[in-house]
């Protein structure tokens, strides 16, 4: 369990926010920002997708310029030209796009842009660099060597190794930005217990993140945003979980998940749209069958590398396995490969929205006719009707309820985590799948969202599809699906209908524990 706040007895106040404002394309993004974060203690700041927690961060870390306020750190004004600047007065981040370059070591990407070099020579003092990066992962509790390469760690350990990065910045105050969103309970678990102990010796954190809980047990203060607006600011201890979504959302969740519709067909019946049987790949997948019904949305649960997310990769065409097969609607395909499978009905959203499911650099409106394009196109020469295009996009739009203030010619990078979840899940809906395949399909995004894309999966399942959702949040699969399996080392180990969802079952069947109840 993460560790309960401790209350701060700090009163000194090491950062101070007065009337940020910001405004992009004419569109205020920040709208007088106030607030303070107490030295020695830890500040929890929360809001939906585009509330403007990014803007402000990028604006503390030297990446943009507010139009109007000020910001002042350690008793001075604070205005950071470039990230150099920010992590020169004391303030580091870690991002929830982990910045490491894949191809270094632990040590070089720790060192980079400051390494150790001899007097007058610009030769690296590799025997210091390494000596250096091992007393920094001991601190956070790395065992590794420092020459590993960062591309054979786990997101658990590249986490860890930003975090050293930060301390070798001698840095005072450490912002978090939604750092769990690719750690496993094990991984998040061991981040909390670090974060106690820098807490313990002196640093001030900010914690950004969307699971709610999370921020509970480890802030002792919170700031809310909503639409560029600070709505609420207090002792954790002055709010409740309905209080706090209340003040994100600007309105009152009855429920975090719609109301399962009434003529879901489930596992009950229904024609199989999905079949998998016995596909194994050696140290990936073994032996795995599941069938997918039409109306039915099946949950895959699992800790990461179980290989719920290979499985789906395979199913999809995007990697081999070596025995196997795999029907859609009835059909053994024998050549799988994205292109097939979209003829087939199928639709896969990848947990990777930035590097595999978005052209972050086109438009929405690109981006959202992607996958559709060939069916604007004009006889006889297949010349596309632009107008046809425009007309797909604008009902896709308003399906997915995208914010009417993402205009369709702007990159689909500038807009927040749970705007760009909608632009790839209405890419994929816009081709009306049969099959819909979503990995982590709420990751990284606020809990209004979250009820959002829930009602568009459920509302497409009603409509006849099979949807499988991989998710690593059991709460999500047990509110969201008609039946949930669950994967462990490669192998399915248990199916779950509705009438037996137990969160208690489906984590010792992941675990493998002595209370698991194997299928």
């Amino acid at each position: 369990m993460p560790p309960t706040p401790t209350p701060s007895t700090a009163s000194k106040e090491l950062l101070s926010l007065r009337d940020v404002e910001k405004a992009f394309f004419g569109v205020r993004v920040l709208k007088g920002v106030s607030f303070n974060v107490l030295e020695g203690g830890m500040l929890g700041l929360v809001g939906e997708n585009g509330a403007g927690k990014s803007t402000l961060v990028n604006i503390l870390g030297g990446n943009l310029k507010p139009d109007s306020g000020t910001i002042h750190f350690a008793n001075a004004l604070y205005a950071p030209r470039n990230p150099q600047d920010a992590a020169h007065c004391g303030l580091a981040f870690i991002h929830q796009e982990l910045n490491l370059f894949p191809n270094l070591s632990i040590a070089e990407n720790i060192f980079l842009t400051r390494f150790p070099c001899a007097s007058r020579s610009p030769f690296i003092r590799r025997s210091l660099m390494h000596e250096r990066t091992t007393a920094l992962l001991r601190q956070v509790g790395l065992d590794i060597p420092p020459d590993r390469i960062v591309q054979g760690l786990s997101s658990g350990e590249r986490q860890l190794v930003e975090i050293a990065k930060a301390l070798s910045l001698e840095a005072r105050l450490i912002v978090f930005d939604e750092p769990t969103t690719s750690l496993s309970e094990r991984e998040t678990a061991r981040l909390f217990n670090l974060i106690a102990q820098l807490r313990a010796a002196g640093l001030t954190l900010v914690y950004i993140s969307h699971t709610l809980s999370h921020v509970f047990q480890l802030c002792d203060d919170l700031v809310v945003l909503r639409d560029g607006e600070v709505v609420a600011s207090g002792a954790t201890s002055s709010f409740t979980p309905d209080k706090l979504v209340s003040l994100m959302v600007g309105r009152t969740l009855t429920n975090l998940f719609p109301q399962p519709k009434p003529n879901t067909v489930g596992s009950q019946g229904g024609v199989p749209v999905l079949e998998v049987r016995d596909v194994s790949q050696p140290g990936v997948v073994n032996q795995v069958s599941l069938t997918l019904h039409q109306g039915e949305i099946l949950g895959l649960a699992g800790l990461m590398g179980s290989g719920r997310s290979e499985l789906a990769r395979m199913i999809f065409g995007l990697a081999p396995f070596q025995q196997g097969a795999v029907r859609v609607s009835g059909e053994v395909i024998h050549q799988l490969s994205p292109r097939n499978q979209i003829r087939r009905g199928m639709a896969f959203l990848t947990e990777d929205r930035h590097r595999e499911g978005l052209c972050l650099d086109g438009s929405v409106a690109d981006n959202l006719a992607l996958v559709t394009l060939p069916q604007h196109g004009q006889p006889p020469l297949g010349w596309l009707s632009l107008e046809s295009v425009r007309a797909a996009v604008s009902r896709i739009r308003s399906v997915v309820r995208l914010d009417t203030k993402a205009n369709d010619t702007q990159p689909v990078r500038t807009l927040s985590g749970g705007n760009q979840q909608k632009v790839v899940l209405g890419k994929w809906l816009l081709s009306q799948p049969k099959v819909l395949v979503l990995d982590e399909p709420t990751r990284g995004i606020d809990v209004g969202a979250k009820f959002e894309i829930y009602t568009l999966i459920q509302d497409h399942a009603a409509q006849g599809a099979g949807v499988l959702v991989i998710s690593s949040e059991i709460e999500e699969l047990i509110g969201l699906c008609d039946r949930i399996l669950v994967m462990r080392q490669g192998r399915l180990v248990d199916d779950l209908p509705r009438a037996e969802f137990n969160r208690e079952r489906i984590l010792s069947a992941a675990l493998g524990s002595s209370l698991e109840v194997t299928a």
